[in-house]
C-alpha cells in the first residue's frame, strides 16, 4: 500500500512538493483554503494528483500518513494543531525535498532577515559561471521539490525563511549562511523575538563537523547566539569591519578571506565587486566562503563576482542621463534598507521616497540625509510623515504623486556626478501594485527620458 501524503497550499512549493510525491510513489492529495490558480490545476491534472480548494475535508486530510504545509500556515493554525494531536508529522516542502537529493550532491542554503535573496543569487552565479551543474531553488520563488523532481543536480543553492525551517527535521545542508537576524514576522513568533531568533538558527541543528556555518558577526543578535550555543560544524565569521580574527573582513577597500581549512589568504577589490553597499559586501562575503567550501577557484569566484547582476529592484542602475546616475531600490521599503542605500551610494543624491508609512523612525538615516541628500521628492498620496520630519534637514523638498514627474524633477535637481536615487522607506500599495509595479514604472521613465536625450 502506499504512503499517503498531503499537501496543504497549492503555492510553488505545494505544487513542486506534489510532483516530486507523485513521481516516488505516493498516494497524493492537494487542499487549498482558497482558489488555485488555472496553470497550477493544468500540472495537477497532468500528474492525475487529486485536490480540492475553497476549503480543506478534514477528515481526508487526517488519513495522511505525513502532511506537507505551505510557509504560510503558521504552525498555530487550528487545522496544523489538529493533525500534530492526531500524532501526524507535518514538514516543510524543503524538508521533504532533500530525502529526495542525491546524497553524492552538495547543498548550500541561506537565511537571514535581509540579503537573503541577494546572497543566494550571487552564490548560484558564482557556481553556475564556473561551470558548476547547479540548481536555483527554495524562497527565492522557484520549487526546491519540483527541481529535484525534474532533474539531477550536482549543487543546490536554497534560499530558506524561517517559516520554512520551522518545518525542518533532517534538512542538513553542507554550507548553512545566517546573514543578519532583525525583528521582523514576530506575529509568527507570539511577538517574542527570542523565538523568531531559535527559528533561523534552526539551519544548523543537524550540522556536523562536516559541514560549514558562515554568520555575520556584526548581526548582534546572530553573535550572541553564536557564543552560547555549541555548533559542530566549522565556524566562518564575517565582518564589513577590519579584524583579522574572522575568516572574512574589509580592510582598505578590499575584501580579505582567511580560508583557515586550506591555509589560504585571497584579497578581492572591492572595486570588482558588481553590488555596492557595505551590506552588499557582507553578502559577497558570504557568498565567497560558500563557494570557496565547494572548492570553485579563486579566479573563477572573481569572474562571478564580476559579472554578477541583483534581481531587479535592490540597488538596479537604470540608466545615466547628462552625467546623473538613476538607481532603483524599489525594494527598500523599510528605513533599513534606505540606511542601505544611502551609505552604499558615494555621490550626492536626489532621493525619491514615500509611499504608505509604517510608521518610520527616519532618525536612523537623519545624518546620511544630511550629509548627502541635496533634493526630497516625496512621491505618495500622505507625504505628511517625510515631509515633517525632513523639514529643514533637506535644502529642497518636492511632492508628487506621479512617478515620471519624480523622474523628471529628480533630472532637473541633480547635477553631473549626482545620483537619483528611488529607495521609497515605505510601501508601495498608495500608488502602485507592488514594489515591482513601483520599480518598474521608475525604470521606465527614465528609459523614456535616454530616448528623448538620443532623439535631441
Amino acid at each position: 500500500m502506499s504512503k499517503v501524503l498531503t499537501i496543504l497550499g497549492a503555492g510553488e512549493s505545494g505544487i513542486g512538493a506534489a510532483i516530486l510525491a507523485k513521481k516516488h510513489g505516493y498516494a497524493v492529495f492537494v487542499s487549498d483554503g482558497g482558489s488555485i490558480a488555472a496553470d497550477r490545476k493544468a500540472q495537477l491534472h497532468a500528474y492525475g494528483i487529486a485536490f480540492e480548494e475553497g476549503g480543506h475535508t478534514r477528515e481526508r486530510i487526517a488519513e495522511a500518513s505525513e502532511v506537507v504545509k505551505s510557509p504560510g500556515i503558521p504552525d498555530s493554525a487550528p487545522l496544523i494543531q489538529e493533525l500534530t494531536a492526531k500524532g501526524i508529522p507535518v514538514i516543510s516542502e524543503i524538508e521533504f525535498a532533500y530525502r529526495y537529493i542525491p546524497e553524492t550532491a552538495k547543498v548550500i542554503a541561506i537565511t537571514g532577515t535581509n540579503g537573503k535573496t541577494t546572497t543566494t543569487l550571487l552564490t548560484h552565479h558564482i557556481l553556475k559561471s564556473a561551470g558548476y551543474k547547479v540548481a536555483l531553488g527554495g524562497n527565492v520563488g522557484y520549487s526546491l521539490a519540483k527541481l529535484v523532481a525534474e532533474e539531477v543536480h550536482d549543487y543546490y543553492v536554497v534560499e530558506v525563511s524561517s517559516f520554512q525551517l520551522d518545518g525542518i527535521v533532517k534538512f542538513k545542508p553542507d554550507v548553512a549562511v545566517l546573514l543578519n537576524i532583525t525583528p521582523d514576522h514576530l506575529d509568527r513568533y507570539e511577538n517574542d523575538f527570542q523565538k523568531y531568533v531559535d527559528a533561523k538558527f534552526r539551519i544548523v541543528e543537524n550540522l556536523s563537523h562536516k559541514e560549514s556555518f558562515v554568520y555575520c558577526v556584526d548581526s548582534e543578535p546572530v553573535s550572541a547566539e553564536v557564543s552560547k550555543r555549541k555548533i559542530d560544524a566549522c565556524l566562518f565569521a564575517v565582518s564589513a569591519t577590519k579584524d583579522p580574527r574572522w575568516e572574512a573582513y574589509m580592510a582598505d577597500d578590499h575584501l580579505i578571506f582567511n580560508y583557515k581549512y586550506k591555509n589560504t589568504k585571497h584579497k578581492i577589490p572591492v572595486s570588482e565587486v558588481a553590488l555596492i553597499g557595505q551590506h552588499n559586501m557582507i553578502n559577497t562575503m558570504s557568498a565567497v566562503l560558500a563557494a570557496l567550501n565547494m572548492e570553485v577557484s579563486i579566479q573563477d569566484i572573481l569572474k562571478g563576482v564580476k559579472s554578477f547582476v541583483n534581481a531587479p529592484h535592490r540597488l538596479e542602475p537604470c540608466g545615466e542621463v547628462e552625467g546623473v546616475k538613476f538607481i532603483n531600490d524599489s525594494k527598500g521599503t523599510n528605513v533599513d534598507a534606505v540606511y542601505y542605500a544611502l551609505d552604499g551610494i558615494k555621490q550626492d543624491l536626489v532621493w525619491i521616497a514615500g509611499g504608505v508609512d509604517k510608521g518610520n523612525d527616519y532618525s536612523q538615516v537623519e545624518m546620511l540625509v544630511k550629509q548627502k541628500v541635496k533634493a526630497l521628492i516625496c512621491l505618495g498620496v500622505d507625504n505628511a510623515p517625510l515631509k515633517e520630519f525632513f523639514e529643514g534637514k533637506v535644502p529642497v523638498i518636492h511632492e508628487t504623486q506621479q512617478m515620471s514627474e519624480a523622474v523628471a524633477l529628480g533630472a532637473e535637481l541633480a547635477a553631473a556626478g549626482d545620483a537619483v536615487l528611488l529607495s521609497p522607506a515605505c510601501a508601495s500599495f498608495d500608488l502602485f501594485k507592488n514594489y515591482e509595479d513601483r520599480g518598474d514604472q521608475f525604470r521606465a521613465a527614465v528609459k523614456e527620458m535616454l530616448n528623448a536625450k538620443e532623439i535631441l
